[in-house]
């Protein structure tokens, strides 16, 4: 429902509330901060309800159903908000909205146009969102691709409600990962070269390496049997990242900064961190490796912070990133992280709060992880035995809106199944064709007005009054939710909610047009074929909004 009309309504019932308080007993003025405005579930019940009864009656010592009846004779309504009250139930308080909002409503959203859900709620707020951040180890497999539309679409909901974003993705090319990575790769080589070479334990045995070695070796032939591991280690990293650029690419993403790890090395902001929680006595040293004292932070264990090999672990440079991130001026950071760091994230957190960091100002997103079914069963997945689905295999089969509504279609802290045979299917049953279709279907509708010479005027003089079924008053309670479900969106970082929310209004949608008889939309009428034409274009524009906070295409042709 519309944000501002609730609150205005809220406002009203606030103050009819209070003039009854203080008839009946000044002391319940305290229960009034637990009044609250609410829409309702049922269009019997009208358009909103308040509380306002249930929660002063015990307090004024009268049954609800008298409070309700008191503040409904008390309710002044000077700007005609509502058309009728009715008190249901015990003593609820339902509101039917005046016919004219709704008029105002469609109006509003042709003024409005591209800028329609959109709202300054987080003007002069910085926020980062750290997200995809894989170690350029392989190419992006389906879960990095969960990750990276959940941490995208986050993105674009901030946006839309007036943030200042920066997109940024951290990695790693450093560790044993990498060294790993660097020896499968000259294993490659020299096998390309003819040479009996075998891999590292552990090492990365995917189809990927062979045509980084294939290139190598056809450019420098037995130029680098002698090249160091540095060397083949960059050599793959560049390959590997190109490659991931490109797979983000394909699905519409970009990224403001790419941060290194090592370059928190480079700059002394591990040895930093290490040296000022030592400082603190929050460290101390067992079996030859350095312990965080987090157990004195209020966890349930120590961690270690670097290994008897003298290699730091994950946590230390994590302690350090963070703590730069809140020094680079965020008023907010935002980590999108799989279910492997739900256990590690505390720990980051418990230290940058001792050390004087702001802790409160690092979110994190945790989402989980994603199967892949095929044919009915499930698809088993290893990274380092290659014998995973990349993002790009996806994207040749559905595409990448299909993929990215896939991703985001649920909540980030449930399981997704990726059924990709019904991603496949061009039906009703994909959700993302549903969608799609609508936006085409009114497209195809707004150009045959056209071609009849049927073009809408300026939405105040559009007799609005002539759309008189239910279906079109409960599109226009459709459309009314999406300005305050795209803020709530973004408050949650739970952009799911855009998606099930373009699939009811596409399903509303639907099932409007589909009785042609009763809502034809151009006819011999002209008055109502604008009407008509006007609450397409209402739906068009709601629809193309929200697959844009989405990263998914608004096709006018299907």
């Amino acid at each position: 429902m519309d944000l501002e009309v609730r609150e205005r309504l809220l406002a009203l019932v606030r103050e009819s509330a209070e003039k009854v308080v203080q008839e009946i007993d000044a002391k319940g003025l305290e229960r009034l901060d637990a009044v609250q405005v609410v829409p309702t579930k049922s269009a019997d019940h009208g358009d909103f309800a308040t509380n306002a009864a249930m929660v002063l009656g015990k307090a004024l010592g009268c049954s609800p159903r008298e409070i309700a009846e008191r503040i409904q004779r008390a309710l002044l309504d000077p700007e005609g908000i509502v058309a009728k009250m009715e008190i249901a139930g015990p003593g609820f308080l339902n509101f039917f909205l005046a016919r004219s909002h709704w008029d105002d409503l469609l109006s509003r959203i042709l003024r409005e146009g591209v800028s329609f859900g959109c709202s300054e709620a987080g003007s002069g707020r910085r926020v980062m969102v750290e997200f995809v951040s894989a170690n350029p180890t392989g190419p992006l497999t389906i879960g990095h691709g969960r990750n990276a539309v959940l941490g995208d679409s986050i993105a674009r909901l901030l946006e839309a409600t007036g943030h200042e974003v920066k997109r940024e993705y951290y990695f790693n090319d450093g560790g044993r990962q990498m060294r790993v990575l660097a020896q499968s790769l000259r294993a490659r080589y020299e096998q390309e070269l003819g040479i009996d070479s075998r891999l590292p334990e552990d090492g990365y045995q995917g189809e990927y390496l062979i045509r980084v070695a294939e290139q190598l070796s056809a450019e420098q032939e037995r130029g680098w049997l002698e090249a160091d591991e540095d060397q083949f280690k960059k050599r793959a990293e560049s390959a590997m990242f190109a490659d991931i650029d490109r797979t983000l690419k394909d699905l519409g993403i970009h990224f403001d900064e790419y941060y290194n790890e090592q370059s928190l090395y480079a700059e002394g902001r591990v040895e930093e961190a290490l040296a000022d929680l030592k400082a603190k006595g929050l460290v101390y040293e067992r079996d030859g490796a350095v312990w965080l004292r987090s157990s004195e932070l209020g966890l349930d264990r120590d961690r270690v912070l670097v290994k008897s090999t003298e290699e730091p672990t994950y946590l230390l440079p994590d302690i350090a990133y963070h703590r730069e991130s809140l020094r680079r001026g965020f008023d907010t950071i935002i980590d999108v992280l799989g279910p492997d760091h739900i256990e590690q994230f505390p720990y980051v957190r418990a230290a940058i709060q001792a050390l004087g960091g702001a802790a409160e100002r690092i979110e994190v997103v945790i989402y989980q992880w994603v199967n892949l079914r095929q044919a009915g069963e499930i698809v088993k997945m290893s990274t380092r035995k290659a014998s995973f689905i990349t993002i790009d295999k996806l994207l040749d089969e559905v595409g990448p809106d299909v993929f990215r509504y896939f991703m985001i279609e649920r909540r980030g802290d449930t399981h997704i199944d990726f059924d990709v045979e019904l991603a496949r299917e061009r039906s009703e049953r994909n959700p993302v064709y549903k969608i799609q279709y609508a936006h085409a279907r009114l497209c195809s509708l707004i150009r045959m007005g056209e071609s009849r010479g049927i073009t809408l005027p300026a939405p105040e003089e559009i007799a609005w009054d002539r759309l008189e079924s239910p279906t079109e008053l409960e599109l226009a309670k459709v459309l009314e939710r999406f300005p305050e479900l795209v803020t709530h969106a973004s408050e949650a970082r739970e952009p799911q909610e855009v998606a099930r929310y373009l699939l009811d209004l596409a399903t509303t949608f639907h099932s409007y047009i589909s009785d042609g008889k009763r809502h034809r939309v151009l006819s011999d009428d002209r008055g109502l074929s604008v009407a008509r034409l006007g609450l397409v274009s209402a739906i068009r524009t709601t629809l193309a909004n929200g697959l844009k906070l989405l990263g998914i295409a608004a096709p006018e042709r299907m």
